[in-house]
């Protein structure tokens, strides 16, 4: 049995992103814009690599909650920092079940494995990673209602834009946004 992990049922916006690949500029980049539009929690789909990506993360005084992926980088390292970080970063492994905005959200580096938990129907979300394909699509599921399964591609922009979904949880609405590649090149951020 999958132990879900529960946090405040008040976080009402999330930023979803995957596969950063240790791009600190653009991970950063995307928590920054994500904040400036309501978001309150961060959700990582894996592929992170370099636990030390991660810490541009920390002066945004949000919960981030992350997998490895397939690229698992140093996963005694996440462990470490999780504990250390006094509940700011929550660490999973490969996959996590938690609740965010009174909404059952599953975290899943595959899209494959993704579509497999939306199908069983006990989440309300579903989210992946790894093609770096964004995608948001509201899958039928075995007790006769939908799932959302949300992809929010690559913020690091690996062989597609550099993309993240900011998701409304109380409205169930999702936003792809791209980041501007030329704007962050010419402030450096």
């Amino acid at each position: 049995m999958l132990a879900t992990i529960q946090y405040g049922d008040d976080i009402m916006k999330i930023c979803i992103l995957s596969d950063s690949h240790d791009n600190r500029r653009l991970l950063e980049t995307a928590v920054a814009d994500s904040k400036r539009r309501g978001a309150e929690a961060i959700v990582h789909c894996g592929d992170v690599v370099a636990p030390s990506t991660l810490n541009v993360t920390q002066h945004f005084d949000m919960p981030v909650h992350v997998i490895h992926g397939n690229n698992t980088g140093d996963q005694f390292t996440l462990h470490r920092m999780a504990e250390k970080s006094g509940g700011q970063l929550s660490y999973y492994g490969m996959d996590a079940g938690i609740e965010l905005g009174g909404r059952k959200i599953f975290i899943v580096h595959y899209p494959h494995y993704a579509e497999a938990m939306a199908a069983t129907g006990d989440w309300d979300m579903v989210c992946c990673g790894h093609d770096h394909k964004l995608r948001v699509d509201w899958l039928d599921n075995i007790k006769g209602s939908k799932t959302v399964l949300v992809n929010p591609g690559t913020v690091a922009g690996i062989g597609a834009p550099a993309t993240y979904i900011i998701a409304d949880l109380d409205k169930m609405e999702f936003e792809g946004v791209e980041l501007d590649m030329a704007d962050i090149q010419n402030t450096g951020n």
